[in-house]
């Protein structure tokens, strides 16, 4: 038994090797896809392991099997002429064994090159089936590997990788990664002033996030700002901003209808800033949508901010970010980086809501835990180099 390994591109290539080595008589033991690892794996191209045999030994191993028997005496003369007859029936049947191979391989040349390319097709079409199954196994590279420990969305995995591939530059690999990255996040540069407004699910942290800029804004930067909310159906949200209000010494209004909205406002014209927190909605509820985008509109806001949770699922948050898409939203405000060890959501949600970003929280202090951050501080907190604490 002579058993050979090859490594190659194609089955074809395989096929003609396995020939020229090993003879038509040659049987394909196993086939599996390898890679040649490049950089990081994500230069590795795609080869085919195919392991061949062919069993030269058999037919003589039986001759000899036949002829090393012992010699017969005269005195076995019968037994002996049984021997015989054996010997010539076996060779009869060698000879007969050989001239029907003759006749298949005459076929086969008869039939024309047509029918070999056939049959290397239907092989091909076999070998293909029996690698799909391993398809998902495939090895992935270490880019790969690493955005998904991030939990990047599988689709922009793929778009990320790609956007490395076709970047021909001679920078490093890693720096190819961080600028395929940042190509997926954008800041917001909205200027602050006026009327800000805040919109989003149940508890994703807006009260205290507009609690947290209202004390950035005021004890910090000096501005005068007030507050408006038209949460009324959490008492305990409308009591909590009415405290940092009165803390800050802060205008604060509770609004129930359009009409309180409009009266809220021009009794705050004197402000810089006016910041207006609204009620939690479920975004598959077309309804309540509605009704939230009338107030939303009644405050005549330029700068509407989506307010959503870092540990929001995948799933979840391309459903939150298309039910509220009809608010017309500007930007997007992240919340709660402390609550996740990976930050891969923020490129999901800036992905899929293809608005900028303007704010991140990342923590219950206020008004600390609330900052903005660069792309580099972005990549840097997704790739694990940083973190939020």
């Amino acid at each position: 038994m002579v058993v050979k390994k090859y490594i190659v591109k194609s089955m074809n290539e395989a096929m003609a090797k396995i020939k020229y080595d090993l003879g038509s008589d040659a049987v394909i033991i196993s086939q599996r896809k390898v890679k040649k690892r490049g950089i990081l794996g994500i230069f590795s191209k795609k080869l085919i392991e195919v392991t061949a045999a062919v069993d030269n030994s058999k037919d003589t191993k039986k001759r000899e099997n036949i002829y090393s028997k012992p010699q017969y005496t005269e005195e076995n003369s019968d037994l002996n002429e049984s021997v015989e007859a054996l010997k010539r029936a076996m060779k009869k049947h060698e000879e007969t064994t050989k001239v029907e191979k003759r006749r298949v391989l005459e076929d086969v040349k008869s039939s024309g090159e047509d029918r070999i390319l056939r049959e290397m097709e239907e092989m091909k079409k076999l070998i293909g089936n029996i690698s799909s199954s391993n398809a998902d196994q495939e090895e992935k590279s270490e880019i790969e590997l690493k955005l998904e420990e991030a939990d990047i969305n599988e689709g922009y995995i793929k778009e990320i990788v790609k956007n490395i591939m076709d970047d021909k530059s001679d920078i490093d690999l890693n720096l190819k990664l961080k600028s395929a990255l940042e190509k997926n996040i954008e800041i917001s540069k909205t200027e602050e002033k006026g009327i800000i407004t805040f919109v989003g699910p149940t508890g994703v942290g807006k009260t205290t996030t507009i609690a947290k800029l209202a004390g950035k804004f005021s004890l910090i930067e000096k501005k005068k700002v007030g507050l408006i909310t038209v949460d009324t159906y959490r008492i305990g949200a409308v009591e909590q901003l009415r405290t940092y209000a009165d803390i800050m010494n802060l205008p604060f209004k509770v609004v129930l209808t359009l009409k309180e909205m409009d009266e809220a406002i021009k009794s705050m014209q004197n402000c810089d800033i006016i910041l207006v927190d609204t009620t939690g909605r479920s975004s598959k509820n077309k309804m309540q949508i509605s009704e939230l985008r009338a107030f939303v509109s009644k405050t005549n806001s330029l700068n509407i901010n989506l307010v959503i949770s870092a540990t929001t699922k995948n799933r979840d948050l391309e459903a939150i970010i298309d039910g509220y898409r009809q608010l017309d939203f500007q930007n997007v405000i992240i919340t709660k980086l402390d609550e996740t060890t990976t930050y891969g959501s923020i490129i999901n949600i800036l992905n899929y809501a293809h608005k900028p970003l303007s704010y991140v929280t990342t923590g219950q202090n206020v008004p600390d835990d609330i900052r903005r951050m660069a792309k580099g501080e972005i990549v840097s907190l997704v790739l694990g180099e940083d973190n939020v604490c």
